[in-house]
């Protein structure tokens, strides 16, 4: 994958990821899921979690050979 993906893309699909994370847990949090509802949104934000965590070691991986990316850190943190 971490081939075939442009650095664009790479770093929109973490955003996005780290997005949904976000918003999936506020939802896991309120009162508006149906407590039948509950673990399959669990399973949903797990899900999340693990592809999140896939395109970090991707980037992590392209970060070490490509100097004109932003830390990992500086990204999440919006200073990209």
């Amino acid at each position: 994958m971490s081939e075939n993906i442009s650095n664009n893309a790479l770093i929109l699909a973490l955003l996005s990821l780290n997005g949904e994370i976000a918003l999936q847990r506020d939802y896991l949090e309120s009162d508006d899921i149906p407590d039948e509802d509950v673990a399959d949104e669990e399973e949903v934000l797990g899900d999340l979690e693990q592809a999140f965590m896939e395109f970090v070691e991707v980037y992590k991986a392209r970060a070490k050979h490509d100097e004109s990316l932003p830390s990992l850190d500086d990204l999440l943190a919006g200073e990209a």
